[in-house]
């Protein structure tokens, strides 16, 4: 039970750190345009020795940084319900918090999915379409590889859980 708790934070901690990065960075897309290679993030975007905020109100990145902030709060508050229930943290009784900690690492997982998909679906729509030299960057596959590991980290945590309640007795056949 202790191994998949503790592969479970060690997955939920690089997990959550890579949200952090992915989500404050601006290389989500290059692209090039009048011989000069640009980025930009969910944040801002960025030309040659020079950043800029996104000004208008683009709803498809308001969406994918509302629901990234979201599913890192949901990776924190697993972390430290998860750290809980590793060291056996005992103020709430009846509150199973391996369950709780799994639950909320998989909400995270489902958060970053969508918010990836939102990303994704529309910059291929709207980029694709208008440019032809440009892609994803290495903040958008941080974001992905934070999908893959908040995914298991709740797999873990639910092992861990399911470990605790149907405990094997030894004279079992």
């Amino acid at each position: 039970m202790y191994s998949f708790m503790g592969g479970g934070l060690f997955c939920a901690g690089v997990g959550n750190i890579l949200l952090i990065v992915s989500t404050a960075t601006d290389y989500w897309m290059q692209y090039r345009q009048s011989s000069n290679y640009m980025h930009q993030g969910l944040w801002r975007y960025c030309m040659p020795g020079k950043c800029f905020p996104h000004n208008d109100g683009i709803a498809h990145l308001d969406a994918t940084r509302a629901l990234m902030i979201l599913s890192l709060l949901a990776c924190f508050i697993g972390i430290i319900i998860g750290i809980m229930a590793f060291i056996h943290y005992s103020s709430f009784d009846r509150f199973d918090k391996t369950f709780a900690a799994g639950i909320l690492f998989f909400i995270s997982c489902f958060l970053v999915f969508l918010a990836m998909a939102v990303y994704t679906g529309v910059t291929i729509n709207y980029y694709g379409k208008r440019y032809g030299n440009w892609r994803f960057s290495w903040s958008y596959i941080i974001g992905w590889v934070s999908v893959v590991l908040t995914f298991f980290s709740g797999v873990f945590y639910m092992c861990a859980y399911r470990m605790h309640e149907c405990p094997r007795g030894a004279n079992s056949h």
